[in-house]
């Protein structure tokens, strides 16, 4: 690879050139940073690829840069009352004098001290004296969860932070998932406080803003920019892997040589994993798309379904972000270049 090629594909990370959701950005920020926020938790849902992580990471990182703010970033597959213990005392033992004052941390047993007792304490007890602590302190903690699953790791946690949410403790959640894990969490009985949560679903990069980034790294024409930029239809993994491709091999390859590479990477890093999460029924469905607005009487007859069932799969592929309704009558891939990918998975 070129040196200083500015596109990455790297998951999470975020990149060089970067098309930041203004919107959403601002929405989050605004309300953690309120005096009395509207809520304290907020859900990103979206496809694969979407650029979840990369929003997340983008407003953490804003919040990181005020001393009163302490970012907590859980791992999904770890025990999560366990995680968050560790890393808020390890973010704790940042702030001057912050352990002197009544807290002794007890090494050994994992466990902290509370006004000269070395009793060891649970998990749960130490993450409710360190926020009580801060809170005095005037400090807020944001947490963020990356992918979350719907399993009693995460019941645990969120029934907890609930509780501390009651206690008006200065503590936020972030958390990112895929459309059904977010929906599974939302419908728990036992998690009713999510479902009442501000959910934000990705919707796709602006155009406009990646034709000007093409057009201004590879200095091409506007025209020329914006056919690149509709070819990733909005897809933030999308513009970062066409643009790698691009940055590397435009003096040497043709257009179209340089698409038969982006399927790969497609292929690779995302669409065989979305594939595998869909059900036989929703495969042949994406596979009778021929283009980009498909009458849904073609797909019916074709998937051998009636209207009524076929809006059940059409309903719960716009959820996931596979598929939009382009028109009355009409819907067309939201993906780029899915329909072609796919074809190789018959």
């Amino acid at each position: 690879m070129k040196k200083n090629n500015p596109f990455t594909l790297t998951f999470g990370k975020q990149p060089n050139e970067y098309i930041s959701r203004y919107e959403n950005t601002d929405m989050i920020l605004s309300t953690f940073e309120a005096d009395n926020p509207i809520s304290q938790a907020y859900l990103i849902e979206g496809i694969r690829g979407s650029g979840k992580t990369v929003l997340m990471t983008s407003i953490t990182n804003e919040l990181g840069k005020d001393k009163d703010w302490i970012v907590i970033d859980l791992n999904s597959t770890q025990d999560l009352i366990n995680d968050c213990a560790m890393r808020l005392i390890d973010s704790c033992k940042k702030i001057p004098d912050f352990f002197k004052q009544g807290f002794n941390i007890s090494i050994a047993s994992f466990g902290i001290g509370v006004n000269g007792n070395d009793t060891p304490q649970d998990n749960v007890s130490i993450i409710d004296n360190m926020l009580s602590s801060l809170k005095k302190h005037n400090k807020k903690v944001i947490i963020t969860i990356d992918e979350v699953m719907h399993d009693d790791n995460m019941r645990h946690f969120a029934s907890q932070f609930q509780i501390f949410v009651r206690k008006d403790y200065p503590v936020f959640l972030l958390m990112t998932g895929l459309y059904e894990n977010i929906y599974a969490i939302q419908n728990d009985p036992a998690l009713t406080f999510l479902l009442r949560t501000p959910k934000i679903t990705l919707e796709p990069l602006s155009l406009h803003q990646i034709t000007k980034q093409y057009a201004d790294i590879f200095q091409i024409d506007e025209d020329d920019a914006k056919n690149l930029a509709r070819i990733t239809k909005g897809y933030a993994f999308a513009f970062q892997a066409l643009g790698l491709l691009y940055y590397e091999y435009r003096d040497e390859m043709e257009l179209r040589e340089i698409l038969l590479k982006l399927d790969d990477m497609l292929d690779d890093f995302v669409y065989k994993k979305i594939w595998s999460s869909l059900s036989k029924q929703d495969r042949a469905v994406i596979l009778a798309i021929k283009k980009d607005e498909t009458k849904v009487s073609e797909i019916c007859k074709k998937v051998g379904m009636t209207s009524a069932v076929f809006s059940r799969y059409r309903d719960r592929l716009i959820k996931r972000g596979i598929i939009i309704s382009s028109g009355h009558g009409y819907i067309s891939l939201l993906l780029p270049r899915f329909g072609i990918v796919a074809k190789t998975y018959e």
